[in-house]
């Protein structure tokens, strides 16, 4: 299978529009200089760059798996940006967050998903349960779905809180194997009935070089000044794919956890 590295634009944000405050980490609505507006992420907010590493990386394998996910745009912030704002706190944020951070199109007009209002099929809850559990996403649960409804499809988004391995580094490879039992609190897993086919399409999908290929967009700025100073960019880039590489070759694990999850709901 031909693989080819991901491409990622990069626009400049022009406008702060309004914060999103039911965001731990502030994000905010923002216009571009390409005339669209984006729901903006900062990598000077609370858990800092590697939540934008795991919303980038997440995001890319999703969208690789022909999951619905909105575009997701580098989004280049000036050190003038954001002198003239008010609030302390976002003026802060923004000082912050100079350079580089990301942003996801806003899927404007769109709605929450509703599990009681909305069933969803069993392929696409088997292949939204089957991606969470391998990017160790803890946040798609009834409370959260993170789910929209735009132009009449379900649309992944916010995966800020995927890949939580990342926040101990020291054991980050090793937990690769983790079978992920935070998947009994998904919200589409009683819908998930075909985890082993989808489990064998989606191996097939991510093998080759498509892992590397979407760890390669991670910008090195985002992958300095963490606690790990001993290690590059590029070394830090192979322990990501070394991650996702071991995970899906040991698929077998969390989707045995996600099916006996199921079992016991049904």
């Amino acid at each position: 299978m031909l693989i080819q590295t991901p491409e990622i634009r990069t626009v400049q944000v022009t406008r702060y529009v309004t914060p999103l405050r039911e965001g731990g980490s502030l994000p905010a609505i923002a216009e571009a200089d390409d005339g669209f507006i984006y729901v903006l992420k900062f990598r000077g907010a609370g858990q800092g760059p590697k939540s934008l590493i795991a919303e980038l990386i997440a995001g890319e394998i999703a969208r690789a798996l022909g999951l619905k996910i909105p575009e997701i745009v580098f989004a280049g912030l000036d050190p003038a940006f954001g002198r003239t704002e008010p609030d302390e706190e976002i003026q802060d944020l923004l000082k912050a967050s100079c350079g580089i951070n990301l942003a996801i199109h806003y899927l404007s007009g769109s709605i929450m998903f509703d599990p009681v209002l909305t069933r969803i099929d069993e392929k696409l809850a088997s292949e939204i349960v089957w991606f969470d559990a391998f990017v160790a996403n803890v946040d798609r649960t009834i409370r959260n779905t993170n789910l929209l409804i735009w132009s009449k499809e379900l649309w992944l988004i916010d995966h800020g809180a995927s890949l939580y391995y990342q926040h101990l580094w020291e054991s980050f490879e090793e937990k690769a194997l983790d079978p992920f039992r935070q998947i009994k609190d998904h919200v589409l897993l009683p819908q998930a009935a075909r985890l082993d086919e989808t489990n064998e399409l989606f191996c097939k999908k991510l093998e080759n070089d498509q892992i590397p290929a979407i760890v390669s967009l991670i910008p090195d700025g985002w992958l300095i000044n963490h606690d790990e100073e001993n290690q590059s960019p590029a070394e830090k880039r192979m322990i990501y794919t070394r991650f996702l590489e071991k995970r899906l070759a040991a698929s077998a694990i969390f989707v045995n956890e996600a099916k006996h999850a199921r079992e016991s709901l049904i």
